[in-house]
């Protein structure tokens, strides 16, 4: 009869992964993304912003179209989940500046990236969250103004700002959303760049991205709120600041991954994916 092998843990004991980093450092990851975007092939990182704003207005005018415009919010909050997925060749262009090597446009939209199909994985998982996430708003409105056609965009704003049943859905929905935004924040600011830059699944980059964000939670949260602000400042201008602000963003969060992450290859969670 054979016995059962004991559980080795995933995680090393007494790895400290806390980078102790001031908030402020989220300033200096911003200037260092401004720093790649505008130094070498700054119209590769301008194409790459201009498609991501066509792709933004083509979500709007489709939903609109499709009449869907009821998830219209809901919709635009998951396109800040939704946005690492697509900065993977950003990624890519400030690694190879780190690295000294050359950058082509090749580069940036043919990426090889180590772990290959785990991307495109986490990317639809991500998916799905988003999916469940507008869902939710759906259930949400429903239930504080119960089984009525949408309104419309123009009639739903002064319904929110000027009814109870309008503050109590921005307060619940507010919440609701602020804890899915928080998890799929947690879940790809760094899972993203691991899997280009190391050998991992997605899920091991995924609960290492958690741990590390939850490690260095004064920064990350600082982190947060710049993108939150800078996004919220594209749609004001209709997604016309995307162009220059998206290319800045994912050229960052290489830079966050590079102060946060420690040396790649160091397990904070789960094994690598063996060659």
């Amino acid at each position: 009869m054979s016995t059962i092998p004991k559980p080795v843990p995933a995680i090393p004991g007494q790895q400290n992964l806390n980078r102790g980093l001031s908030v402020w450092v989220a300033l200096d990851w911003l200037k260092a993304g401004w720093r790649d975007f505008s130094s070498i092939r700054m119209e590769a990182s301008i194409l790459y912003g201009l498609l991501v704003f066509i792709l933004s207005l083509g979500i709007v005018f489709g939903l609109y179209l499709l009449r869907m415009d009821y998830v219209m919010f809901p919709a635009l909050a998951g396109f800040t989940v939704i946005g690492p997925v697509l900065a993977i060749g950003l990624y890519e262009k400030s690694r190879r500046i780190q690295r000294n090597d050359p950058v082509t446009l090749k580069d940036m939209y043919f990426v090889h990236a180590q772990s290959k199909g785990q991307i495109w994985f986490v990317g639809v998982l991500l998916s799905l969250l988003i999916l469940m996430w507008m869902r939710v708003a759906v259930l949400l409105y429903a239930l504080f103004f119960g089984m009525h056609p949408f309104p419309g965009l123009a009639q739903i704003t002064s319904t929110l700002f000027t009814t109870a049943d309008g503050w109590a859905l921005l307060l619940v929905g507010g919440i609701v959303g602020g804890l899915f935004a928080a998890f799929a924040f947690a879940i790809s600011v760094f899972s993203f760049p691991i899997l280009l830059n190391e050998k991992s699944d997605a899920f091991s980059a995924m609960g290492a991205s958690i741990v590390l964000v939850s490690h260095n939670l004064p920064v990350m949260v600082a982190w947060g709120f710049i993108v939150m602000v800078l996004f919220a400042l594209t749609v004001l201008t209709g997604f016309v600041g995307m162009i220059i602000v998206y290319p800045v963003l994912g050229h960052a969060t290489w830079h966050a991954y590079l102060a946060i992450r420690g040396k790649p290859g160091t397990p904070v969670i789960g094994p690598a994916i063996p060659d």
